[in-house]
């Protein structure tokens, strides 16, 4: 069955189309609630919220565009509305954050991708929302800024914010890496 086919019977409510339509994109979309939510839990609860939206929704999907990039913007938008109601937000003075080098040296990029996502999802929520839709999902600051209904300054004190924060972190753990290979554990 052919998805332009499973779209119109889901706007019909047919639940096994429904069914079929999740079955395709669960995985895709709950990998990208990962990158926005701090844990599993989050991001499973994100994940239902998002199909719930989906279906209410899915009558509005006028076939333009890819029907994937419908989903994941629905997705995202779920994510960034729980934080929106949450005061985790707050306007940063850009000129308070340091501005530190945020690059991460070509040594340190062997880090493992799950490893690398644990990191991310720690970052404080207003971090984690900006460097996520700035750095993986191609957004600008003035999109986050609208979004988000912060200022460009506070988009990009966030995102640098949240690189100065990973850097840390991956700092950290490689180093703890090389004591543990150097100490034979």
């Amino acid at each position: 069955m052919d998805l332009n086919h499973l779209i119109e019977k889901c706007k019909k409510g047919d639940r096994k189309a429904q069914q079929l339509v999740y079955n395709l994109f669960k995985d895709k979309l709950y990998a990208l609630c990962l990158k926005y939510c701090k844990n599993k839990d989050e991001a499973q609860d994100n994940l239902q919220d998002s199909f719930i939206s989906i279906f209410q929704k899915i009558n509005t999907y006028s076939g333009k565009g890819s029907f994937e990039g419908w989903l994941k913007r629905i997705t995202i938008n779920k994510a960034i509305d729980r934080y929106k109601r949450e005061p985790y937000l707050e306007p940063i003075d850009y000129h308070q954050v340091a501005q530190d080098d945020t690059t991460i040296d070509d040594k340190d990029l062997g880090i493992d991708l799950n490893q690398m996502l644990l990191f991310i999802q720690e970052l404080p929520d207003r971090y984690r929302l900006v460097f996520n839709m700035y750095e993986l999902d191609n957004y600008s600051h003035r999109e986050i800024s609208q979004i988000l209904e912060v200022s460009e300054g506070t988009s990009k004190s966030n995102l640098h914010r949240a690189k100065v924060i990973l850097k840390q972190k991956i700092t950290a753990f490689m180093a703890t890496q090389k004591n543990s290979i150097a100490n034979g554990y």
